[in-house]
């Protein structure tokens, strides 16, 4: 059993952005970290829980933090959860970004939020963003944006990037003051684990118990994710980076753009990932959005554990269901036959801590290189025991040579006599073999089949 997770604090000083809608705060969030990590829109409430990355200056690094924009209105959803994860950043924060938009002019929301800062005036720092051109710079010097009394605006162009690096240098020279400093962090290689699945499934609820902090914000909304969020851990001494995902669902079903860009963020975590939580809710039936997202695993040939959630809602919880529960996620997952199953429950933390154990194993075994003399040792034992069975073909196959060629994941070359064709299954079978000898656990084996265009010796 692993110990809790402890989320690894860097001892960075933390700069948060704060300020209403629409102001261009997830813009300059991108812009400052040299990425694209936030969805940027125009619609009100785009950022939802706090998006967190290290920025890099000068040769050190600060940690930032985008926080939703402020309303004051209970028309956007999640309002409540918005403010309560910007507070959250507010308290956390060494230096305050106070962000406006010098186009829209001061707005209400602006001098509500002045009022609330000005207490905290010594850990502000008043941005006006969208000073694209000359004439918006001159503008922030008008009487209403210093009468907020928080000082005069720094203008930038989140959009151009003009004044961006000379902002940075005056947070280095703010932070400069603080008890933490800007620092060169060392580097580290952590495992990198992303919850995939679809709406509601759980996963932020699951992201939450894993990194032992609500640190992402849980609704039965659908889409509430709209970006992934990660989190760096330490469990028994190694660091893990988890990744909460936006849920993914059919394109038929995909309503409007952040949807669609969260899916997209989504899709694109499970190419980055090393291992794949696939969430799936215990109390609904498999969909074939779960089956085309088991194919797409597959076909990234990522390491995988699937999760299923919310057992708490289940009546039965035998032995005899479990497993026939377990068979039927087998049947419908053909292609994620390696792939471990953990029953359990974020809302009672069922088994929440035994999925570490899981994550760093597979992490081993989908490393795991075999010494060349023992996978020939291998070979000749399994096709003496079961000859090669015939594709295409009227003329038998046979194997002349079998290496690994890399790991992470594994890929096995098999090499066919010229003019013969090896049948599918038999590349199962020889897939079956190397878990029953070598493991790779919850890790998908890729084996590759060459035809010798001459022959070669046999091995």
């Amino acid at each position: 059993m692993a110990t809790p997770a402890k989320i690894i604090d860097t001892n960075l000083p933390t700069v948060a952005l704060v300020g209403r809608v629409n102001v261009g705060k997830s813009s300059l969030f991108n812009k400052m970290l040299e990425e694209n990590k936030a969805i940027v829109s125009d619609i009100a409430g785009t950022t939802r829980t706090r998006n967190i990355g290290a920025v890099h200056w000068r040769g050190k690094n600060f940690t930032l933090v985008d926080t939703g924009g402020i309303t004051f209105s209970e028309d956007v959803e999640l309002e409540e959860e918005i403010v309560k994860q910007t507070e959250l950043a507010l308290r956390e924060a060494d230096l305050i970004l106070f962000v406006v938009d010098v186009q829209a002019g001061l707005l209400p929301q602006e001098r509500e939020l002045a009022k609330r800062f000005i207490k905290e005036k010594n850990r502000i720092l008043f941005v006006a963003n969208k000073a694209d051109n000359e004439r918006l710079r001159v503008d922030i010097h008008s009487g209403e944006w210093r009468r907020l009394g928080l000082g005069e605006p720094f203008p930038v162009s989140a959009a151009n990037g003009s004044n961006v690096g000379n902002l940075l240098d005056e947070i280095f020279k703010r932070l400069g003051k603080t008890a933490k400093k800007p620092k060169k962090t060392k580097e580290m290689s952590p495992i990198k684990v992303a919850l995939i699945g679809k709406p509601n499934v759980g996963k932020s609820s699951l992201f939450n118990d894993l990194i032992g902090k609500e640190q992402v914000i849980v609704s039965s909304l659908p889409h509430t994710t709209r970006e992934p969020h990660d989190t760096l851990v330490e469990v028994d001494g190694k660091p893990i980076l988890f990744v909460d995902t936006a849920g993914i669902r059919r394109k038929a079903k995909v309503s409007g753009e952040l949807e669609r860009a969260g899916i997209g963020k989504s899709l694109n975590m499970i190419k980055k990932a090393d291992i794949v939580l696939l969430v799936l809710d215990a109390s609904e039936p498999i969909t074939t959005q779960d089956q085309q997202l088991a194919g797409l695993l597959r076909e990234n040939t990522r390491s995988t554990i699937i999760l299923i959630n919310k057992w708490d809602l289940v009546e039965d919880h035998s032995e005899e269901f479990r497993n026939e529960v377990k068979e039927r996620i087998y049947a419908d997952f053909p292609h994620l036959t390696f792939a471990p199953i953990v029953i359990t429950s974020a809302k009672t933390k069922y088994k929440v801590h035994q999925i570490f154990p899981l994550i760093f194993r597979a992490w081993e075994e989908r490393h795991v290189i075999i010494p060349d003399e023992e996978l020939q040792e291998f070979i000749k034992t399994v096709t003496k025991e079961h000859r090669p069975s015939r594709g295409k073909g009227t003329r038998h196959p046979q194997i002349m040579a079998f290496h690994q060629l890399h790991n992470n994941p594994p890929l096995f070359e098999m090499m066919i006599k010229f003019k013969t064709s090896v049948h599918f299954s038999y590349v199962r079978y020889i897939e079956n073999r190397l878990r029953q000898r070598f493991g790779f656990f919850a890790t998908p084996i890729v084996i590759k089949l060459t035809k010798l265009r001459r022959n070669i010796t046999n091995i």
